[in-house]
């Protein structure tokens, strides 16, 4: 199976997650956040980085657990940006 390549939005919404749970991790080390929450410290690693934008739903709940985030403060990095209303297919001019 042939993976689709990511859109731009898609990489920047990835940086985005990797940037709040840097922050959310603080002063704790990758090692103590990632056995918290279940994976490899190379894993968080390679979301914090960008490198994996697009984790698996298990993996961003675990994270969100060991973190003391809130699924729905995750899950509003994830939603699309707004399209302007002149781009929408159909718009009044």
């Amino acid at each position: 199976m042939v993976r689709t390549p990511l859109t731009p939005w898609e990489r920047e919404r990835g940086e985005r997650l990797g940037a709040l749970l840097r922050t959310a991790r603080g002063e704790r080390s990758m090692v103590e956040v990632a056995a918290a929450a279940g994976l490899s410290a190379e894993t968080l690693r390679k979301i914090e980085t960008g490198r994996v934008p697009t984790p698996a739903f298990f993996t961003v709940a675990g994270l969100a657990g060991a973190l003391g985030l809130s699924l729905d403060a995750v899950a509003a990095l994830a939603a699309p940006p707004e399209a302007p209303p002149e781009a929408t297919v159909g718009a009044a001019a």
